[in-house]
């Protein structure tokens, strides 16, 4: 599927949350439509996540946060609001040296994405919610949910990574849904749907496809 005009505006609005709710549906259906679409979309949300992780997420010194202010002011004034692909390598690797920056004098390491969890007919009581916080390992899950009984002996839930053309990366097993750690191997950019399954221990890796919980993960 080829970029029609206009589309990286849309993208790029799409991924500061900024685009009009009668756009975000139709744009969406062709981005899961569209691996292009799909990747051109996880450049801009990372260039996001950059931009906004390097000031807000990040307990940053306050003259650390006075001069990323400034240059956020600056940009404002000599910038349009949204990020242009054409230009996303540079502005990605701006942010990437003030999120450097921060990281040096604050020790943290924080892009993050959220996801709310929802029912499903087979858990009607169930919610949840996900932070999935960037580490130098990977990608560290907290998951808090309630509503799902204990699962024990070869019964257990298992939660997934879901990318737009259906590929599911495992990201760990529980009992109980709350205070749970998980780990993914895959940036949430990409893959942008998490799920909690009911699963057994029949020698099956594959997801069981009994969904307990599912919401989409967004930026923080």
């Amino acid at each position: 599927m080829r970029m029609r005009r206009g589309d990286e505006e849309e993208l790029a609005a799409l991924a500061d949350g900024s685009i009009e709710p009668d756009r975000r549906a139709e744009l969406e259906a062709r981005i899961d439509a569209s691996p292009m679409l799909v990747d051109r979309l996880a450049e801009q949300e990372r260039a996001v996540a950059l931009l906004r992780g390097a000031g807000d997420e990040v307990d940053a010194p306050a003259e650390l946060r006075e001069r990323l202010d400034a240059q956020r002011s600056a940009r404002t004034v000599r910038t349009p609001r949204r990020l242009a692909l054409g230009g996303i390598a540079v502005v990605a690797v701006a942010a990437a040296a003030i999120a450097v920056a921060v990281v040096a004098s604050s020790g943290s390491h924080g892009t993050r994405f959220r996801a709310a969890l929802g029912p499903t007919p087979l858990a009607s009581g169930a919610s949840g919610e996900a932070t999935l916080t960037r580490t130098p390992s990977g990608w560290r899950i907290h998951l808090h949910a309630t509503g799902l009984p204990r699962l024990a002996g070869d019964r257990f839930y298992e939660a997934w990574l879901r990318s737009s053309t259906g590929v599911l990366v495992p990201l760990g097993t529980f009992n109980e849904g709350e205070n749970v750690t998980l780990w993914a191997g895959v940036s949430p950019a990409s893959y942008k749907v998490l799920t909690v399954t009911r699963e057994r221990a029949d020698g099956n890796q594959a997801s069981s496809g009994q969904k307990v919980l599912v919401g989409p993960v967004r930026t923080g």
